[in-house]
C-alpha cells in the first residue's frame, strides 16, 4: 500500500507544541477530540535537529492516523512582521530563524505558527472554558506571564504580532513599596511578569532565609500560615489590578487563566471581588474562569490554527 501523503485521506489537524525540553504532537479530530498524542525530547540548542525532530514527529503521526494533515505549531516567542524570523523565544536557538518557512520546506505544505499563549487562548475559546464567548482574553501565569486575544473565534495577532503581551506592561496603580519594581529580563523594571509569574510570587514571599515555590505558598496560605496568606493576598490584588487594565481596554466577555498558578482555586473567587475598584464601570460582568483543557490547551490551539477542515496545499 502506498502510504505517501498524496494518497492519504484529507482533513485531520496536527498540533505541535514546541517546548524547550519536549515537543508534543497531537492529531485533533473535527469534534475536538485528541485521536493521537506523541511526545519527544527537544534537541537542546540545535536548530537543524529541531526541524528534523518536528518533521519526523509529523510523519509519525500521519503514518499512524493515515491522513494528510494540516500542521499548526505553538512556540515561545513570535514571528517578527519585519523579517518573518522568530524573536523573543526562550529556546534561543529558534531566535532569528525563519521557522515557518523552514518547516514548510521540510513538510512540503504551509505551516501556521503562533505564540504558545495565543494557542492556549484559541483552544479555550474554541471548545474550552470560553466556548461561545465573543471576546476572550487568555492569561498565562507560570514561569512567565503572557496572554492572547480571540475575537469571534479568531486569534487577534495585531500589526506587530504582540496582541495580548500584557506581561511587559508596568504594574498598574503601584504602591510606594512596589516602585520601581523588580528588574525584568526585557531590560525594564516593574513589569507585570515580575510580579505575577511563579518566580515573582516566590520572590515576594522570600524572607531572606528561604524561597518557596508558588504552589507551596498557595498550600501554606490555604492552611492559614500568616506570611503565605499575606503574600497571596498581595498577589490577588496585583492580579486584580492587572486584569482591570485589560477589562478597561478590551472589555472581554471571558478571561481564562492558564499556566501553573491557574490551579490556585481562590483566585477565581477573590480576584473578581477586587477588580471592581479598578475597573472604570459601575458593574463588571466579565467572567474569570479556569481552563478546561489545562496543559493540553497549547497543543490543541496549535491544531486549531487551521479552523477549516481542508487539506493544506503544497509549497
Amino acid at each position: 500500500m502506498d502510504d505517501s501523503p498524496a494518497n492519504k485521506k484529507p482533513g485531520s489537524r496536527i498540533g505541535i507544541d514546541l517546548g524547550g525540553t519536549k515537543i508534543e504532537g497531537i492529531v485533533l479530530a473535527d469534534d475536538g477530540s485528541i485521536q493521537l498524542r506523541e511526545r519527544i525530547a527537544t534537541p537542546a540548542g540545535d536548530y537543524p535537529a529541531t526541524l528534523d525532530a518536528v518533521a519526523d514527529l509529523v510523519a509519525t503521526l500521519e503514518s499512524r492516523c493515515g491522513s494528510h494533515c494540516s500542521v499548526g505549531i505553538g512556540t515561545p516567542g513570535s514571528l517578527s512582521p519585519r523579517d518573518g524570523r522568530l524573536r523573543n523565544a526562550n529556546s534561543t536557538c529558534l531566535n532569528g530563524q525563519a521557522l515557518d518557512h523552514d518547516l514548510s520546506a521540510r513538510l512540503g505544505r504551509e505551516v501556521r505558527i503562533a505564540n504558545d499563549a495565543d494557542c492556549f487562548t484559541l483552544s479555550e475559546a474554541r471548545d474550552g472554558a470560553a466556548q461561545g464567548a465573543a471576546s476572550v482574553f487568555g492569561v498565562i501565569i507560570g514561569t512567565g506571564t503572557g496572554g492572547g486575544i480571540v475575537i469571534d473565534g479568531r486569534l487577534l495577532r495585531g500589526p506587530n504580532a504582540i496582541a495580548g503581551e500584557w506581561g511587559h506592561d508596568p504594574l498598574p496603580w503601584p504602591t510606594d513599596d512596589e516602585r520601581p519594581g523588580p528588574p525584568c529580563y526585557c531590560g525594564k523594571r516593574g513589569c507585570i511578569e515580575t510580579f505575577l509569574s511563579g518566580p515573582g510570587l516566590a520572590q515576594d514571599y522570600a524572607d531572606g532565609q528561604r524561597t518557596l515555590s508558588a504552589e507551596r505558598i498557595a498550600q501554606l496560605a490555604a492552611a492559614g500560615e500568616p506570611s503565605a496568606t499575606a503574600c497571596l493576598a498581595r498577589y490577588e490584588d496585583r492580579l486584580a489590578r492587572c486584569l482591570a487594565g485589560v477589562i478597561n481596554i478590551l472589555d472581554p466577555d471571558v478571561i481564562v487563566l492558564g499556566g501553573g498558578l491557574s490551579g490556585i482555586r481562590q483566585l477565581y473567587r477573590n480576584v473578581p471581588q477586587l477588580w471592581g475598584r479598578y475597573v472604570f464601570s459601575d458593574v463588571v460582568n466579565t467572567r474569570l474562569l479556569p481552563p478546561v483543557h489545562g496543559d493540553s490547551s497549547g497543543v490543541r490551539g496549535a491544531a486549531w490554527l487551521w479552523p477549516e477542515a481542508t487539506t493544506p496545499g503544497s509549497v
